[in-house]
């Protein structure tokens, strides 16, 4: 696996860990992957949120599970996909979510890229998995990566949201620290679930009120707008 990190306030970090045993035994793994399964998403996209979001300048953070394993929609940021094809089910709750809580139009597009752009760091647990088999990956080691990553961010920064939806993504709430941070927690915006506290939670409003209190720029959180 060729990882390349363009921003340089990830590089020492990421470099550092590549190093180390348990990474090498994921990329080993992958490898073999690869001669059997399709893989998402594509390689040069797999750190896509490393490469987006600048660390300096994270404000917000979404922790998802794993990528879609839809071919043409993951492409590493959580819950965002390609327009190559319909609007995935968990996104198109978070849209409706998002259209009722901030009163915008239905977004036309599925590409969440602009919410990366403005610090919001959109980050799946797990960085890879077999095409049409979910979560096929949550045992290869991504975890401690991306358990390393959150509590980088929570012991270097300060007043960040961090927007925790379904209960794999609540299990992390024990990294961050609470007493520097801001937690917003329901549940996984998928159809199973979508009706059980997502559904009118305003994490939206909620978390630009919280930004603007601690004098830092609201998101703009209409995907069609950059």
């Amino acid at each position: 696996m060729n990882i390349k990190i363009k921003l340089h306030s990830w590089k020492n970090f990421i470099y550092r860990e590549i190093k180390k045993e348990y990474f090498k035994n994921i990329i080993e793994e992958i490898k073999k992957e690869k001669k059997i399964y399709n893989i998402f998403p594509e390689e040069k996209e797999i750190f896509n949120a490393f490469n987006i979001t600048c660390f300096n300048k994270i404000k917000v953070v979404i922790i998802g599970q794993d990528p879609y394993p839809q071919k043409n929609e993951a492409h590493g940021l959580c819950f965002s996909s390609k327009d190559k094809n319909k609007t995935p089910r968990s996104l198109k709750n978070i849209f409706q979510e998002l259209c009722n809580d901030m009163k915008i139009k239905y977004p036309k597009t599925n590409n969440l890229t602009n919410w990366s752009r403005q610090g919001v760091f959109m980050l799946n647990c797990t960085l890879t998995v077999r095409e049409n088999q979910p979560n096929s990956h949550k045992k290869l080691g991504w975890n401690i990566f991306t358990d390393r990553v959150i509590k980088k961010i929570s012991d270097e920064k300060k007043n960040i949201v961090f927007l925790l939806w379904g209960e794999y993504a609540k299990k992390k709430e024990k990294i961050i620290n609470t007493k520097k941070h801001t937690i917003l927690k329901t549940t996984h915006p998928s159809p199973l679930s979508f009706n059980k506290g997502f559904l009118g939670c305003r994490h939206f409003s909620k978390t630009n009120s919280i930004l603007k209190k601690n004098k830092k720029k609201a998101i703009n959180w209409n995907p069609n707008e950059i």
